[in-house]
């Protein structure tokens, strides 16, 4: 009976030395940010009902199966919620000296996007098929490769202590970096995915502490560069008429200024309250098109409604709520840097993909994040969820 007593001391001693350690304060999951983290969960699973709903009635689209975006959306969130543990269990200070492979590794695939190997969706020849239905697009990941690599030229003098703030040389390399694989991008071209790569190259300049300059140069080179590409016909000819449709909405409301018609008409006939999931008379119409991918806003806006609408506005707001307070709690520039980054990304992309449902902003194509169907996007952002939650593992303990 002593040994029996004495097997089960010693048997269950780990165990409670194990729930003890999960719970622990310095322990890697009460070092979570949960509100983030639940509020990124409830978006993408949420949204699995939207793109279902926009989705289910399309026969075209789905192979006569009602069901394969719902699975498939499921399946990408997923995946992209072990990619997030993963990059929270490899951690931050081995991701810092892994950035160049992952940095080269996203060139290799942007620059296979150009080769046979390519394919080309809705005008843009920036996608990569690999049969069975699965396809990737690399320039959501150069969003990463962007931010993970300026945040280590710009921080790596500073976190060494050699420097209050990055040199002119440090910013220099910064851009260059920045402006490879952009310059890619523009080949395919995929101007919204730039639009949003040159607003996240301002926000992580700004957050590095680098000279304004810097800032007010890129701004003035921005819109000459923008000039010119309009001036010498570099942009393709669906891609002007998205900027003519937006600067006069009446103009050719059958054609080019089409889709941003009829996500209005949705979202105007939600009300308050939405028609209710699965009832949207735009939506279970297939008027708007896209309606999966790059104006799934117009179906919360028709099926819930403002309220509904507002709702998911407001967990992207939490999301980028949580991010700013991990930024300003860092404990190197590095982690600041790469927080900010990942923030102006969300925002504008988030902001982008919701004003042109609204005829706010031009239809640039891009999703929304957490929200929109598509595998690439999906494992993005949620990469991006991993690498603010390791930057917040670094804190002190009680902050």
């Amino acid at each position: 009976m002593t040994s029996y007593g004495s097997y089960r001391t010693v048997r269950l001693a780990p165990q409670r030395g194990s729930i003890a350690r999960v719970l622990a304060k310095d322990s890697p999951l009460r070092r979570m940010d949960w509100i983030m983290i639940l509020s990124a969960l409830a978006l993408s699973l949420g949204s699995s009902l939207l793109v279902w709903s926009a989705t289910r009635g399309r026969d075209n689209l789905t192979h006569g199966d009602p069901q394969y975006f719902l699975y498939r959306h499921l399946t990408n969130t997923l995946v992209g919620v072990v990619l997030c543990a993963v990059t929270v269990g490899i951690g931050t200070r081995r991701l810092r000296t892994a950035v160049p492979f992952v940095y080269l590794g996203v060139l290799l695939l942007l620059a296979t996007t150009l080769t046979p190997l390519g394919s080309t969706i809705n005008g843009q020849h920036s996608w990569i098929q690999f049969g069975g239905g699965f396809s990737l697009q690399p320039a959501e990941f150069a969003k990463l490769s962007i931010v993970m690599g300026m945040a280590v030229v710009l921080s790596a003098r500073v976190d060494a202590g050699e420097r209050e703030f990055p040199s002119s040389r440090s910013v220099i390399q910064a851009l260059v970096i920045a402006a490879v694989p952009m310059g890619v991008i523009m080949l395919m071209p995929d101007l919204g995915s730039v639009m949003v790569m040159g607003i996240v190259i301002m926000g992580v300049l700004l957050a590095s502490g680098a000279a304004r300059r810097w800032v007010f140069g890129l701004i003035g080179a921005g819109t000459v560069g923008a000039l010119v590409i309009w001036k010498l016909g570099v942009l393709s000819k669906y891609q002007i008429d998205r900027f003519a449709a937006f600067a006069n909405p009446s103009l050719d409301p059958a054609g080019v200024g089409y889709n941003t018609a009829q996500a209005r008409i949705a979202i105007g006939s939600g009300g308050l309250t939405g028609m209710g999931l699965f009832h949207g008379f735009q939506t279970t119409g297939q008027f708007v098109p896209e309606q999966q991918t790059d104006f799934v806003f117009s179906v919360a806006g028709e099926e819930l409604g403002f309220v509904g609408g507002l709702g998911l506005i407001a967990l992207l707001g939490v999301i980028l709520w949580r991010a700013c307070k991990i930024a300003r709690q860092a404990t190197d520039l590095y982690g600041t840097v790469l927080a900010a980054g990942v923030i102006t990304w969300l925002a504008f992309q988030a902001f982008e993909n919701i004003g042109m449902n609204l005829g706010i902003m031009p239809v640039a194509g891009i999703p929304l994040p957490f929200v929109s169907y598509g595998g690439s996007s999906m494992f993005a952002v949620w990469v991006a969820i991993g690498l603010l939650q390791s930057v917040r593992s670094q804190r002190p303990i009680g902050i």
